[in-house]
């Protein structure tokens, strides 16, 4: 797992942003809190431009409405559901960007193809992460209810040592059964797990923390599918009937549809509540972290 740091973002945006707090901390220290919150969505808002595309044109809610051919009413409805970033606000403006236009249009056609909310904002998620299109033509395979498991992955010992990079973490791996080892081969029955880890490690993370996070994790994302598969279960007997003779297959055929369906949109469900949960969780631990270091630097000008 290479520790190689990814190139930094470019800063024009965030800088401006950061300007405008550090122009007068001791006001901001006097006023709500907010001011930071309100400042902290910005921030995340200019990082996560899709491949560090930099964001041009200004458009306010009616203009952005009219040029992607849509309402007002449902840019406000994509935006409350995250399907569209904050817009910069100016006062009591909200002006939008080139980011928001061609987001909002690929939207606009994912909803007109039939996908429903919760789809989308797995796709564009996916396409925000850098995912090629053999990955997006993949989630959407997925969404439309094929049932398409991890695949393992089979290779040597050595090109698994290789792959984790890290003899100790490795070893942790094959005890957690993320790795299987048989004869001279290796069986990596969780490829896109190693993956998400080496992904993690680019930015520092000591693996035995993330193999540490995963011990700690998955059994809770385990009672969470217990949970959620009991619920598709329950609906599904009580459909067959208990105790009556053996349904014709046409009908076990739509439970089982019925059932790939619920995984989907248990996975899409799940996901959108991890995503928000996560977000607001980072955006409420850096704006303490800014409001402290305003708080200092208020302090500092006060002497």
């Amino acid at each position: 797992m290479s520790s190689a740091r990814p190139p930094r973002q470019p800063a024009g945006a965030i800088s401006t942003i950061l300007a405008g707090l550090r122009r007068a901390p001791r006001q901001i220290r006097r006023s709500s809190r907010d001011v930071v919150e309100n400042a902290v969505t910005q921030l995340f808002d200019a990082a996560v431009q899709p491949h560090g595309a930099a964001a041009s044109g200004e458009y306010r809610i009616e203009e952005l409405a009219q040029l992607a051919g849509t309402t007002t009413r449902n840019i406000r409805v994509y935006r409350d559901r995250g399907l569209l970033h904050p817009p910069l606000r100016v006062g009591r403006i909200a002006l939008f960007n080139d980011t928001h236009l061609t987001r909002l249009r690929l939207i606009t056609s994912l909803l007109d193809r039939g996908y429903n909310i919760a789809h989308v904002h797995e796709m564009l998620s996916a396409w925000e992460q850098g995912k090629g299109v053999g990955d997006l033509l993949g989630l959407e395979s997925a969404i439309a209810g094929s049932w398409a498991t991890e695949k393992p992955e089979r290779m040597s010992v050595a090109e698994a040592r290789r792959l984790v990079g890290d003899d100790a973490g490795f070893e942790r791996i094959v005890g957690l059964g993320v790795i299987k080892l048989e004869d001279d081969e290796a069986i990596v029955v969780r490829p896109k797990l190693i993956e998400a880890f080496n992904e993690i490690r680019q930015y520092g993370v000591d693996p035995d923390k993330l193999i540490g996070l995963h011990e700690q994790i998955a059994p809770l994302v385990d009672q969470i599918s217990g949970l959620l598969v009991q619920a598709g279960i329950e609906e599904v007997l009580h459909r067959i009937n208990p105790g009556a003779a053996l349904p014709p297959d046409t009908e076990i055929a739509e439970l089982l549809t019925m059932l790939v369906r619920f995984r989907t949109q248990a996975v899409s469900a799940v996901s959108a509540t991890l995503s928000f949960s996560i977000e607001s969780t980072i955006e409420s631990a850096v704006g303490q972290i800014l409001a402290d270091l305003i708080d200092k630097e208020a302090e500092k000008d006060a002497d």
